[in-house]
């Protein structure tokens, strides 16, 4: 595993007035392995822009929280950026002091951080600087989170065009995820696209207690996800379109796998009512907010389509609803976005599922590892 670069350190013989350009700063680019290279990854941005992303395994320890943030910066324009920098020092230092009596008052002499802010200023620096003083050997990012999403961007389309795909396609309620989850138990690369955008890909697909992440968040799972795996060996990825909830998929990465190999899992509708009725069991319990969700459909069916639905909702006659959902919406929709998108799928080949229990996705696990190591 490579380690980031040490601080600059004077050169031997040098004149007493030339010193480090900055001591303790962390080159860019910096691949995820690098990352890995650190004890802990610290970001003193507020809480609101660590919600909306940050680097992978990074921990929030804000020098100036949301509120703080927008005080000092209203002061900044409407009075002095001395004042600003003033009222600023006191709240900056008394917040990495609340974290070096709490959070940090544990670590070890050797323990090695990473830290950044937006762009690798004043946050991030006076963080680093107490650290420093303390003697641990803290590391302050170059560029900031700014600098590390541009480089994000550009890797995240070189690594999608690295990889070789192999979608796994089937009808809704054929356990594509559950069968992601046995390859990746048996040892296969698997890019679980659902999990990270946190839906699962349909009208229907809202996860309970979940919302799902930003836009940039979700990329950057996405890119920490990819620079793990092996480019010679094969990426298990379910079959998905261009969004996944309110999510996109980059269009770099849709397009790898849209070219890639495609394996089809058939299950038959006997076990996909089961497994459907399992998935989505929060909805099945919460009527009103299945038949809003029902609603959103409109666009899509008429009104008498629609209103028989409601009815079966009002009536629990889940199996019923969703055998009319499957013939009359979900799967002539697969139909027509598979063949359209996915080029291979008219050769890919099909693994049949014959339950739906752990041992007949880890049967079906085996069988689609063994197609791609075997052509």
């Amino acid at each position: 595993m490579s380690t980031p670069a040490p601080a600059t350190q004077k050169a031997a013989g040098a004149p007493h007035h030339q010193y480090p350009l900055r001591l303790g700063v962390a080159k860019q680019p910096l691949d995820f392995n690098e990352l890995r290279g650190y004890d802990s990854i610290i970001d003193t941005r507020s809480p609101a822009e660590f919600a909306l992303d940050h680097l992978p395994g990074a921990v929030s320890y804000p020098v100036l929280d949301n509120d703080e943030r927008v005080r000092i910066g209203t002061l900044y324009k409407q009075t002095s950026s001395f004042d600003a920098k003033k009222a600023g020092a006191v709240l900056v230092a008394r917040n990495i002091a609340r974290y070096l009596e709490t959070h940090l008052h544990d670590k070890p002499k050797n323990w090695r951080p990473l830290v950044y802010c937006w762009r690798g200023g004043a946050r991030s620096a006076a963080m680093t600087h107490i650290l420093r003083q303390v003697g641990w050997d803290a590391m302050q990012l170059e560029g900031g989170y700014k600098q590390w999403r541009a480089m994000l961007v550009r890797d995240l389309d070189h690594l999608a065009r690295t990889i070789r795909f192999t979608a796994v396609c089937g009808r809704t309620g054929s356990g594509k995820s559950r069968l992601l989850e046995s390859l990746h138990a048996n040892g296969a690369q698997v890019l679980d696209l659902e999990a990270l955008a946190a839906h699962k890909g349909s009208v229907l697909g809202d996860l309970p207690d979940r919302p799902q992440p930003s836009q940039k968040y979700f990329e950057s799972t996405i890119w920490a996800t990819l620079s793990q795996f092996d480019a010679a060996k094969p990426v298990f990825v379910e079959a998905e379109s261009k969004k996944i909830g309110g999510l996109r998929v980059p269009q770099t990465l849709i397009e790898q796998m849209w070219a890639g190999d495609c394996i089809e899992l058939s299950t038959p509708d006997q076990l996909r009512l089961p497994l459907l009725r399992e998935e989505y069991a929060h909805l099945i319990a919460n009527p009103v907010l299945l038949s809003a969700k029902l609603d959103c459909l409109q666009a899509l069916h008429s009104k008498e389509k629609i209103a028989s639905w409601h009815k079966l909702v009002n009536n629990a006659e889940w199996d019923l609803l969703v055998q009319d959902l499957l013939v009359a919406h979900y799967d002539p929709a697969y139909d027509k976005s598979m063949f359209r998108h996915y080029t291979n799928i008219a050769q890919s080949h099909l693994i049949v599922l014959d339950g739906i229990g752990a041992a007949s996705f880890t049967d079906a696990a085996k069988h689609a590892i063994a197609v791609q190591q075997h052509g």
